[in-house]
């Protein structure tokens, strides 16, 4: 499968999403986010693949949107441009199958929501990440206005949208933006690491779990969710995989 403006790879149950527009660190034009939304319906589709990886080539994961493209632009344009990125970032936070963005670099503007829509990130040290929209008059996208502020609270997430600041990779997992914050020679050694551990679980499991998370944050009322938690659990044991799974954990035990 070629690509214009990706590198899509996929190895032992785990599939990476790698942008690669690296000339221009990354910075996300239509095409980009056309070629990842093919690439994501292939990982949705295989049932081989457990878990997904979305990091950047090069010197950064993203830089946001390509703003050199974007400059011309009609407002009809424009329109169809973030229609496109926004079906995009809506796939990856409904997703079924983990996410994990190994986050090297640069990750700003929508390239950072990119990061924010993920279940997981993992950011190199040194990484810097950040929204500036508010320095160059525009907003943010990607559902950030909700993940960000389910990720740190409101409070942090109005200072770092309101003063356009970024900060680096340390600072991020202090304040709970990204899960884990490693030297960036050990980014995707880290990142498959644990995408192994999710690969090796029951991926129907972890289908019923994301999607009751999903509802726990708002999308439905607590008696719903606790509703659905019982016939999650109930179709969770009802799989010929149960049997084996109690019996590997018996053994584990042993």
């Amino acid at each position: 499968m070629e690509f214009e403006c990706i590198i899509y790879e996929k190895e032992d149950g785990i599939a990476t999403i790698k942008l690669n527009r690296p000339q221009v660190l990354n910075a996300m034009n239509k095409q980009l986010w056309l070629d990842f939304q093919v690439a994501l319906e292939d990982v949705k589709n295989d049932p081989d693949v457990k878990v997904l990886i979305i990091t950047g080539e090069g010197r950064a994961f993203s830089t946001g949107a390509d703003l050199k493209d974007s400059k011309d632009r009609s407002l009809e344009d424009y329109r169809d441009y973030l229609v496109e990125l926004q079906e995009a970032s809506r796939k990856i936070i409904r997703f079924e199958k983990p996410t994990i963005a190994a986050i090297n670099g640069y990750a700003l503007g929508s390239g950072y929501e990119l990061g924010l829509a993920c279940d997981v990130r993992i950011a190199a040290e040194d990484a810097k990440i950040g929204s500036p929209e508010a320095r160059v008059t525009s907003s943010v996208t990607g559902g950030a206005m909700r993940l960000v502020q389910d990720l740190i609270g409101p409070g942090k997430a109005k200072e770092l949208l309101f003063t356009a600041e970024y900060i680096d990779g340390k600072e991020a997992e202090r304040i709970g933006l990204v899960n884990k914050a490693v030297p960036l020679d050990r980014l995707m050694d880290e990142t498959m690491e644990m995408a192994k551990k999710m690969a090796a679980n029951s991926s129907f499991s972890i289908r019923m779990i994301k999607r009751g998370l999903n509802m726990a944050r708002g999308e439905v009322s607590l008696e719903a969710l606790m509703e659905y938690e019982v016939e999650a659990c109930l179709a969770c044991v009802s799989t010929k995989e149960r049997q084996g799974s109690l019996k590997d954990f018996e053994e584990r035990k042993k």
